[in-house]
């Protein structure tokens, strides 16, 4: 795996390999992965060429600069597992590789970063909107995959990348679970024994939100999701919606065939989001 730390290295290196015909799979992350960002490596590579990661902890993302510091970065691990998923390039930039003090970003987002993960971390979607175009503007990536938990920041991306038509494929791979249900997250690794069992809550809410979906009305599928929450121990529920998968708006009618429910909680101090489409 070779590893890059600065723009111009990476670019140049990978538009050689373009000029091949080789097909480039990207995957961004923050590192401090997990089997579900090995899942996106696995996923690039059946669909392209070669596979480019890059791990940069972003910090115009984070609303608490108290959550940027202790971040998990366990790097050498990270390249560790990497090597493991036969990771082609892994691109690692220092933030002063990505920003200097004259950036500035601004992208009109319609209404995507003013509801749910937006309205409750302001700023975060134009932080995120920011780093994926520079990201997309070195890496050049034929296809860029992103994980379904995320699922607003993946319809996010999916808008910046048709307004400022971006040449790339954008794809939305399944959530990677633990075997007792908790979606995988880098953020798991701070709750508590007590808190990981707690946040099974989560994924219980879910599934019963299917379940009642075949026979109740929406207002009382997310009723009965925000009761059973409301009860669960050591649960602070921030929302838990049902929304149109396409147009990423509240759902107002069962027969929408892309109906996804979201949820957010706090699990003591650590905030955790899930989805499942219904």
């Amino acid at each position: 795996m070779k590893i890059f730390r600065t723009r111009a290295e990476v670019y140049n290196y990978l538009e050689t390999l373009k000029l091949k015909g080789i097909s480039v799979g990207y995957v961004p992350t923050m590192g401090a992965l997990h089997q579900g960002h090995l899942s996106l490596i696995d996923a690039a590579r059946k669909k392209a060429d070669i596979v480019v990661c890059s791990i940069f902890v972003n910090p115009t993302q984070f609303n608490d600069k108290k959550d940027l510091e202790n971040y998990p970065r366990p790097i050498e691990a990270d390249i560790e597992k990497l090597k493991e998923a036969n990771c082609d390039v892994l691109f690692l930039p220092e933030v002063d590789e990505m920003y200097n003090s004259s950036d500035e970003w601004h992208i009109e987002l319609d209404h995507l970063d003013n509801i749910l993960e937006g309205e409750i971390r302001p700023g975060h979607y134009q932080g995120v909107t920011q780093i994926v175009k520079k990201l997309f503007d070195i890496i050049r990536p034929d296809y860029a995959f992103f994980g379904q938990k995320d699922f607003q920041q993946f319809v996010v991306i999916s808008y910046m990348v048709n307004k400022l038509n971006i040449k790339v494929q954008l794809i939305r791979c399944p959530i990677i679970r633990e075997v007792d249900g908790l979606a995988m997250s880098s953020r798991n690794v701070y709750l508590s024994a007590e808190d990981r069992q707690n946040a099974l809550s989560l994924i219980k809410a879910l599934t019963k939100a299917k379940e009642d979906f075949n026979t109740l009305s929406i207002s009382d599928v997310r009723k009965n999701a925000m009761d059973y929450l409301s009860k669960a121990r050591g649960i602070k529920v921030e929302y838990f919606e049902l929304f149109n998968a396409r147009t990423f708006e509240p759902a107002s009618s069962k027969e929408n065939e892309n109906i996804i429910a979201l949820v957010a909680a706090r699990v003591g101090s650590i905030r955790i989001i899930d989805n499942m489409i219904l």
